[in-house]
């Protein structure tokens, strides 16, 4: 089936001189050959840098979690200390409530 399928398309289509190019190939700084980043995988330069780059960025989001947490336990004592504050006030006023 192979076979019939090449050569039928074979058959369709006209052949056509080869053509080469004579130009040199023109890098950038920075390039590298490869495909772009939004493309496929890319080399292992590229997929290195890439997770480095990830690694920093999860590094980052890491500390500022903690400083959250920190800040909310912070905050966590302050209301604590105020409601303890507000009990206090309310038992020396006496009434018919305490």
């Amino acid at each position: 089936m192979l076979r019939t399928t090449l050569t039928r398309t074979a058959v369709f289509r006209p052949l056509r001189a080869a053509t080469f190019s004579t130009t040199a190939r023109a890098m950038a700084d920075g390039d590298t050959g490869a495909p772009p980043r939004m493309g496929g995988q890319g080399d292992a330069f590229q997929r290195r840098e890439k997770a480095s780059e990830d690694y920093a960025i999860r590094q980052r989001e890491k500390e500022k979690l903690l400083e959250l947490k920190k800040k909310l336990a912070e905050q966590q004592q302050h209301l604590d200390r105020l409601a303890k504050h507000i009990d206090e006030i309310t038992k020396d006023q006496g009434g018919e409530q305490n």
